[in-house]
């Protein structure tokens, strides 16, 4: 009895010694594929195509006002329950008047539309998150490199220098370096980001997130290839799925360079090869992105991303969704027709520039 005893206390010393001092981060993907699974009706069965393969094809929409990042009052909570859903969705929608009238003219043209334009959505996602970041398990992007803290602030400091004498506008988007919120030159159009040049959507992907307006994504399946057509600026991305290595490193584009694979039941999206001024929250050339979607219900797709670069980030961080399925067609984005905001922007840059000279 006592070398018994003896042996199983030496095999519980043995184990303390060798477990580690801190269990691993719960994986906030996990808990939301979990969530996303008991979206399935009962006994349904994920449809397939001609040969064999998911079949995701279909127009979905991922528009919702789930923030990107966890609020700090939510800073422990990565799910809401349905009452704290619904609460939350009343207060947001509430707020989100751009019909208002208040404040100086400037808020008032930073509104840009009113609320018969803007269609963010009126809830969260359907898993009840409260961040789309779900990993880290905060709902927080991880911290920048020393290195993209340096990269950014030359950045930012290199436009504020130019600001001090160039007249500058702000600028709502981000999609080539600038950052949302920045003011801007405007002494060509080059100085202006993509978005407002109708090149590029910041939230278009890769990868794909909520916007003001049109959220709509047409997938479109063959046996060698996927495709996405984008509502926002009509983009499409083309994804080969027959095992073909990535472009030459000395080719790079503004949606990068993507090739598919199907894991199981999910469709797996690896990207590489971003241009130097592309930018998802100040990644750049050096991304490499994994997108994930999985047929999930008959009107869901669960999507979710991986952003891995540790040029920007301290450590790789992860983000989901869910594209609900929606009827169609989806029309023509026109981005440039009948778009006087150009014009307006520099114009409007040249006016203030005589009108400051005239008083010197």
């Amino acid at each position: 009895m006592a070398l018994k005893f003896w042996i199983a206390s030496a095999m519980a010393a043995a184990v303390t010694l060798v477990a580690p001092a801190k269990a691993a981060e719960p994986s906030g993907l996990v808990a939301v594929e979990r969530a996303a699974a008991a979206l399935a009706p009962k006994n349904w069965t994920p449809p397939h195509t001609p040969d064999g393969k998911p079949d995701l094809q279909g127009i979905y929409n991922t528009g919702n006002i789930t923030p990107f990042e966890r609020p700090a009052e939510l800073a422990e909570k990565p799910f809401f329950t349905p009452e704290e859903a619904a609460a939350f969705e009343k207060r947001i929608v509430t707020g989100r008047n751009f019909d208002r009238r208040d404040g100086p003219a400037a808020a008032d043209v930073a509104r840009a539309y009113n609320d018969f334009w803007w269609d963010f959505g009126n809830n969260v996602t359907r898993t009840l998150q409260t961040s789309i970041v779900v990993d880290p398990p905060n709902g927080r992007k991880p911290a920048l490199t020393p290195e993209a803290e340096k990269r950014t602030a030359a950045l930012v400091g290199a436009i504020k220098k130019r600001c001090e004498t160039e007249i500058c506008t702000p600028s709502n988007g981000g999609s080539n370096g600038v950052g949302f919120g920045l003011q801007r030159p405007a002494t060509a159009i080059q100085d202006r980001p993509y978005m407002e040049r109708c090149i590029l959507w910041p939230t278009a992907g890769p990868p794909m997130l909520p916007s003001g307006y049109n959220n709509n994504y047409e997938i479109v399946q063959t046996p060698n290839y996927v495709m996405i057509y984008i509502e926002m600026v009509h983009d499409y991305r083309i994804i080969p799925l027959d095992g073909r290595p990535h472009l030459d490193q000395s080719i790079r584009q503004l949606m990068g360079d993507s090739r598919g694979r199907w894991e199981g039941s999910t469709l797996v999206v690896d990207t590489t090869n971003f241009a130097d001024d592309t930018d998802f929250h100040w990644a750049g050339r050096n991304m490499h992105l994994v997108e994930r979607f999985t047929r999930v219900a008959p009107d869901a797709i669960l999507y979710e991303f991986t952003v891995d670069d540790l040029t920007t980030f301290v450590k790789p961080w992860s983000g989901a969704l869910v594209m609900s399925k929606t009827a169609g067609p989806i029309y023509e984005y026109a981005c440039h027709e009948g778009n006087y905001g150009m014009t307006g922007v520099l114009s409007g840059a040249r006016a203030a520039e005589k009108n400051r000279a005239s008083q010197q």
